[in-house]
């Protein structure tokens, strides 16, 4: 069972459960991301201004200075999921506008009702124990309370191991959480979740979901940065 509370060395927690408690990503807990998460500004900056800071070696502080306008300006837009004290898995979202590298893609712009899930990832040691679950349900049950009717997404089709990968959300992992497709495309294809979806998906979905979660090797919402290990910016293709 999970109950919100407070926690003294860490704060005020959104959900405790049995050795795992949920936080508000903040400048604080920003450095307790994976890498290269943590320094990772594929979503956070246009393209032109990405490759800037990766040539400059200053895409950490570039992902700080974003996390910190996004606060101003919206709110929590993310959430970390620890274990035992552990950062096991976290989930960032935002309003589109706040997403930079979101109009780069061929199969934008994500709908005006929706916010938009930008990276999900549960780390590989913690997979199959219902993290990622808890995550994408608990940013439905955040963005919910503000008024928001649906999260939307961009999945990627292509290889997996290539970098362009590193920080998209595959595209199997959003529908198998419960995302539909609404605008097709061979790469990258936009997908929706109804938050009332979200919010009743059975129990037995969770190890699944934690295997797909945990193979993300690593994604990041209306003014855009990129990890450090992709190129300049997500290609433009024609729409399939």
């Amino acid at each position: 069972m999970w109950v919100a509370c407070a926690s003294p060395s860490r704060g005020v927690a959104i959900m405790r459960g049995v050795g795992r408690e949920v936080f508000s990503l903040t400048l604080d807990r920003l450095h307790d991301m994976p890498e290269p998460c943590v320094r990772c500004i594929f979503w956070e900056l246009d393209p032109a201004l990405a490759a800037g800071s990766i040539a400059g070696g200053e895409p950490g502080l570039d992902k700080e200075s974003w996390l910190s306008s996004a606060l101003l300006e919206w709110g929590s837009v993310g959430q970390i999921l620890y274990v035992d004290g552990v950062p096991g898995g976290y989930v960032t979202y935002a309003p589109s506008y706040l997403v930079p590298r979101a109009n780069a893609f061929p199969t934008a712009p994500v709908a005006a009702d929706a916010v938009m899930l930008i990276t999900a990832r549960v780390i590989p040691g913690f997979a199959g124990q219902g993290l990622g679950r808890v995550l994408i349900q608990g940013a439905a049950k955040d963005v919910m309370r503000r008024g928001v009717r649906a999260v939307e997404a961009f999945g990627y089709l292509g290889d997996p191991d290539a970098p362009k990968s590193a920080c998209v959300i595959p595209a199997r992992f959003l529908t198998a959480v419960g995302f539909k497709t609404v605008r097709e495309h061979h790469t990258y294809p936009r997908l929706r979740l109804d938050l009332r979806t979200a919010l009743t998906w059975r129990e037995d979905m969770a190890a699944g979901v934690e295997r797909l979660l945990a193979s993300v090797r690593s994604p990041s919402l209306a003014q855009g940065r990129r990890a450090s290990d992709s190129g300049a910016a997500a290609p433009r293709e024609s729409s399939a």
